[in-house]
């Protein structure tokens, strides 16, 4: 496992793709949305100060804080999650398994991107009936998918342990 992260906004320029607010080109231009990603481990700090000054003649001897890299580049849709990636912000959340990051099996992986489009487009509008008499915001994408009438077993649950 390791800390989630966040693939971008789900706002304005994802919302309408012929704008370039916050963004270089509008969304629509791009043949495709990648993450490049480095996941590490953090290595037992015990011997290191993080307040300790060096001399440039001592860069071989200084101890790394991190170890055990692995590189992977994969479509933002394959390995997003259906939970925004921060709380404050409308960002896109990713899954958390290192496993699935790699092999991009996002909760989306197998509904394709067009799902994932339609659901962040949509994050958090669309209200349906509670079942109890009230109204309540679709905030899953179990939720969404059964809203839309889509295959539910097309989901990839996402993994919360190893």
């Amino acid at each position: 496992m390791c800390n989630g992260f966040t693939l971008g906004s789900h706002g304005a320029y994802f919302q309408n793709r012929n704008i370039t607010k916050n963004i270089q080109f509008p969304y629509n231009q791009y043949a495709g949305h990648f993450c490049l990603g480095i996941i590490y481990s953090r290595v037992d700090g015990s011997d290191i100060s993080e307040t300790r000054s060096y001399n440039i003649s001592h860069i071989k001897s200084i101890s790394s804080v991190v170890k055990d890299f692995q590189l992977f580049v994969v479509e933002k849709w394959k390995i997003a999650s259906d939970k925004s990636g921060s709380g404050n912000t409308a960002n896109i959340g990713s899954i958390n398994h290192i496993e699935d990051i790699i092999n991009g099996r996002g909760m989306f992986s197998e509904l394709g991107e067009k799902w994932f489009d339609d659901y962040w487009i949509n994050f958090q509008k669309i209200k349906i009936p509670d079942g109890n008499g009230k109204i309540k915001v679709i905030s899953s994408l179990k939720e969404f998918v059964n809203y839309r009438r889509g295959n539910l077993n097309l989901i990839v649950p996402k993994r919360s342990k190893e």
